[in-house]
């Protein structure tokens, strides 16, 4: 994660797309309002089915993951020649205004009526809203509603599309369903609450129940069973639910219940840890029990174990392990009242991970460490093809850090690895898979979010790439949005980057404080060394390239407390 060896390239896609919004043709009468009533048809795809929906190219199904409401949701595979167009035609009235709205999840989701209005957004890690309204044509009697994504965007997600209003037919359809009997709560996490209840009856058909959190719906579904998600921990909540017909007609609300979330926190590692990285080989190492008295930070990142041959470890390669400058400075954060987590790679050198024989290995090399400083916690900074782009290397990795940490009870283990603007690559992804799939039971994985090759928007794509990562651990381990949370690291770059990204420390407030307000596990960054002001200066080892205060960063990150 040096300056010198930060070169990685990262693919960033830029699309300028625009979308004209038409309104149907209206009447010269005065438009009715729709009565607010969801006439589509599986509309949060609980069916488990596409059907009445139909996809161009075959490219919708119906998945499980990952959802808004429910247990299911659409994904659209769209091509560099199919926008994976997904549709169901409806019976409307004639002059009357109808509200469409749906869930989206993706880059560049669009929403709309055929023919007539639209809207779109881009959201790649994680559900966002669309609404829209059209008033239908003097003589129109039926409506094509759609959702697609955009060509060679990647795969999008839609769930609980609703379009509210009266259906056709002219009316001849005027009675309610009877009322649902007998909501119950059947199951609560801290971010989701599961109901089942009574079926209700109508003369013609009922096509949908409609679940209520206080006076907003919040999920249309095809059976007597739901499931909220995206609640709050230890928030109260009250439900009802409406059944609905064909013709819009809906029934009285059902008896209502409350229910609390669990307390955050699930699974979580109960793991916090401000620790910005300190690097004694380069930079102009300040004194850390200097920097402590300024700022109040406790723990530092110390950069970097790596391989002097044979499997063993030293301080970069060629300092010793013990008795060196490391080792003073270790015994001054110490004898300051803190601790250090030495991180193991980086972007070059020889890596232990890459060099050595086995997982045994390896986990012996971790240990000579862990003895040597009695050690909390270590760090594991995957990068570069040796070991990141190496999947039998990141398998190696794991198996030695299950392997230490079953041998050093209460230690915790870290990875860091790089990302991309929405979560991480297709190589992040496959870590955090063999992390599950070797139950090495890693307390945190901490992304780098920055050298994305373009982008001025660090808070944003920060924000973005940790919420992608929060998405891949929850469908690979299926937690629930705080234990995941407690699980994410994030270490940024202070200043300039070496792909001119610049974070300003009102940037970096910014993301510390989003951190807080998420409950993450790790705030770390790149590095104490350049924590010194040269506005102009470029990207260099010893301060950050732009106008700051000395130590203004390190101060920032003691501010986290997760």
């Amino acid at each position: 994660m040096r300056i010198t060896d930060l070169g990685r390239s990262r693919r960033r896609f830029f699309a300028l797309l625009g979308t004209a919004a038409l309104a149907l043709a209206g009447a010269v009468a005065l438009p009715t309002t729709a009565q607010a009533a969801n006439i589509l048809s599986n509309p949060g795809f609980e069916s488990g089915g596409l059907s009445p929906w139909s996809c161009t190219g075959n490219l919708g199904s119906v998945v499980s993951s990952p959802v808004h409401g429910g247990s299911k949701a659409l994904a659209g595979a769209v091509s560099s020649s199919d926008n994976a167009q997904c549709n169901q035609t409806v019976s409307v009235q004639p002059n009357t205004t109808y509200s469409l709205s749906g869930w989206v999840r993706g880059s560049y989701v669009y929403l709309g009526v055929d023919g007539g209005a639209s809207t779109w957004t881009t959201s790649p890690s994680a559900y966002s809203r669309l609404s829209v309204s059209f008033t239908t044509g003097a003589s129109q009697t039926s409506a094509k509603i759609y959702v697609h994504g955009w060509y060679a965007q990647g795969t999008y997600y839609a769930d609980d599309i609703s379009l509210d209003g009266p259906g056709g037919g002219g009316g001849s359809d005027t009675q309610a369903p009877t009322t649902p009997t007998n909501l119950t709560p059947t199951g609560k996490t801290s971010s989701s609450v599961s109901l089942s209840w009574g079926a209700s009856s109508d003369n013609v058909g009922v096509s949908a129940y409609d679940v209520y959190s206080g006076s907003n719906q919040v999920l249309s579904v095809s059976g007597t069973s739901a499931t909220v998600g995206g609640l709050s921990p230890s928030t109260a909540y009250t439900f009802t639910v409406k059944a609905r017909d064909a013709a819009g007609n809906t029934s009285a609300a059902s008896n209502s219940v409350s229910v609390t979330t669990s307390a955050g926190g699930g699974g979580g590692t109960g793991f916090k840890q401000a620790a910005p990285y300190l690097f004694e080989g380069w930079g102009d190492p300040p004194n850390p029990a200097t920097v402590m008295s300024a700022t109040g930070v406790k723990w530092f990142t110390m950069a970097f174990v790596l391989d002097s041959g044979g499997c063993n470890p030293t301080w970069d390669g060629s300092r010793p392990l013990t008795g060196g400058v490391d080792q003073t400075a270790i015994n001054q954060i110490r004898s300051a009242g803190g601790d250090i987590v030495p991180s193991f790679g980086g972007w070059q050198g020889s890596k232990l991970g890459a060099n050595c024989s086995s997982a045994s290995a390896l986990a012996g090399a971790l240990q000579k460490v862990i003895d040597a400083y009695g050690l909390k916690a270590v760090d594991m900074d995957i990068e570069n093809t040796d070991e990141f782009e190496n999947e039998a290397v990141q398998a190696k990795i794991l198996t030695a850090l299950k392997t230490v940490k079953t041998n050093n009870p209460g230690l915790r283990t870290i990875v860091t690895f790089g990302t991309s603007t929405t979560g991480p690559s297709y190589y992040g992804n496959r870590l955090i898979e063999q992390a599950q799939s070797l139950n090495a039971n890693i307390d945190v994985f901490t992304i780098m979010p920055f050298d994305f090759g373009g982008g001025s928007d660090m808070y944003g794509n920060t924000v973005n790439a940790a919420e992608g990562l929060k998405a891949k651990l929850k469908s690979t381990f299926g937690w629930d949005d705080a234990t995941a949370y407690s699980h994410i690291g994030i270490s940024g770059m202070n200043g300039l980057s070496d792909q001119q990204e610049t974070t300003t420390p009102a940037i970096w407030s910014s993301i510390r404080d989003w951190a807080n307000s998420h409950h993450i596990a790790r705030l770390a960054y790149w590095a104490v060394n350049r924590d010194r002001s040269c506005p102009g200066g470029g990207v260099v080892s010893n301060c950050s390239g732009i106008s700051q205060s000395t130590w203004q960063f390190t101060s920032i990150t003691a501010g986290f407390t997760g």
